[in-house]
């Protein structure tokens, strides 16, 4: 490389890792926002734990950062430079802009490479520990999800209110059960009670004393057109809350985006070769088309950062804006416009014969032929 490719590489490289960590941090702090703190302050994990949780949502969030950083890096770099009559200078060199463009092309090769690593690899590994490490924290303490004075809706199909809580033992317990719709169907107010951890099952076993339950009507929850089935007990037989969804790791295996390359081609192996019982044909492709989607979108995803690096050049010569806003937000809706294209594919994974396998290949070669004719048509200039 010569010195003015080593010079456009450094500059792209910097920018664009100062982007994917910028982009990185706000979907990390999304995530923290939303499922870390408030267990932390809860007093549910200890902060060692929840900096390692931190940590853990690096490679999870990179496969999007990263895509994000190369299009935001390549657009500011280069838009500096042409705003800085950089560019302009080396084509008075006889350099054409194909050529400028090489070291880019480059990075955005090596970048590419990275992604597949961080899909296939690095992801998968860190979502599973990640869950692990989530539910060890919440296994030590499992009684901390019961929080007096606060209406406590982790609990599927139920919220919960305890007045106050002495170790295992609680006071002036409210339950409201749901139906799928979130209306409720049984309410539950006891004086006293007790709950205990089934450690096995993930599950809370409550056991409630002078308790008064109110039944609705099931098919009409909302309607009072009938009076409600009230009833009292003394005591009433021990029920269960689920924690599962906490501290149950093992459906994350299960789930394909969190899987390996090689545990993805195996588990597409092993729906191929399930026996399709009569009338089943239909479903049994739909479930190999997931698989096959799954994997799809991990090689797509980690492209893209190379179809961004190829979108970025022409489109950052020819903006020359040295305004970080305007080429922030020039990358943000291109991105935007990316994914949606992603998303709209992903819908069709119930229609196998569209072939959204094919089809969610599109948004990168139009955006790869998008980049190569501004970029040849630049070129001509």
């Amino acid at each position: 490389m010569t010195l003015l490719d080593r010079h456009i590489f450094r500059s792209v490289l910097g920018t664009t890792l100062a982007a994917a960590c910028l982009f990185g941090f706000v979907l990390v702090a999304g995530n923290i926002l939303r499922d870390l703190l408030g267990p932390m302050l809860a007093g549910q994990m200890r902060l060692v734990t929840f900096g390692r949780l931190v940590l853990l949502m690096v490679p999870v969030v990179a496969s999007y950062a990263l895509p994000l950083g190369m299009l935001t890096g390549v657009l500011l770099t280069l838009g500096r430079l042409s705003s800085d009559s950089e560019i302009t200078a080396m084509r008075a060199a006889g350099m054409s802009i194909l050529r400028i463009a090489v070291p880019v092309l480059i990075l955005g090769g090596i970048g590419a490479l990275i992604g597949l690593r961080i899909n296939f690899e690095s992801m998968p590994w860190a979502k599973i520990e990640y869950e692990r490490e989530f539910a060890a924290a919440l296994r030590a303490n499992p009684l901390s999800f019961i929080r007096p004075k606060t209406f406590i809706r982790e609990f599927p199909g139920a919220v919960v209110y305890v007045g106050s809580r002495n170790g295992p033992d609680l006071r002036d317990f409210w339950l409201w059960q749901l139906d799928p719709e979130k209306r409720v169907i049984r309410f539950i107010r006891a004086d006293s009670g007790r709950v205990d951890f089934d450690e096995a099952n993930s599950e809370f076993i409550v056991t409630l004393k002078r308790a008064r339950i109110e039944d609705h009507d099931r098919k009409a929850p909302d309607s009072f057109a009938e009076p409600l089935r009230v009833s009292t007990f003394e005591e009433i037989d021990p029920f269960r809350l689920s924690l599962a969804r906490y501290l149950g790791i093992q459906t994350v295996h299960q789930k394909l985006p969190w899987m390996t390359y090689g545990e993805l081609e195996a588990e597409k192996a092993r729906v191929e070769a399930q026996p399709v019982p009569a009338g089943g044909e239909k479903q049994h492709a739909r479930d190999v088309m997931k698989v096959t989607l799954t994997i799809q979108d991990k090689f797509n995803m980690a492209l893209a950062v190379f179809t961004f690096a190829l979108v970025g050049v022409p489109l950052g010569i020819k903006v020359s804006r040295r305004e970080t806003s305007a080429n922030l937000g020039l990358a943000v809706v291109l991105a935007l416009a990316y994914y949606f294209l992603i998303v709209v594919v992903g819908w069709l994974d119930q229609h196998p014969d569209y072939r959204p396998d094919l089809l969610l290949w599109v948004p990168n070669l139009m955006f790869l032929s998008l980049g190569a004719f501004l970029l040849r048509r630049l070129d001509r200039a």
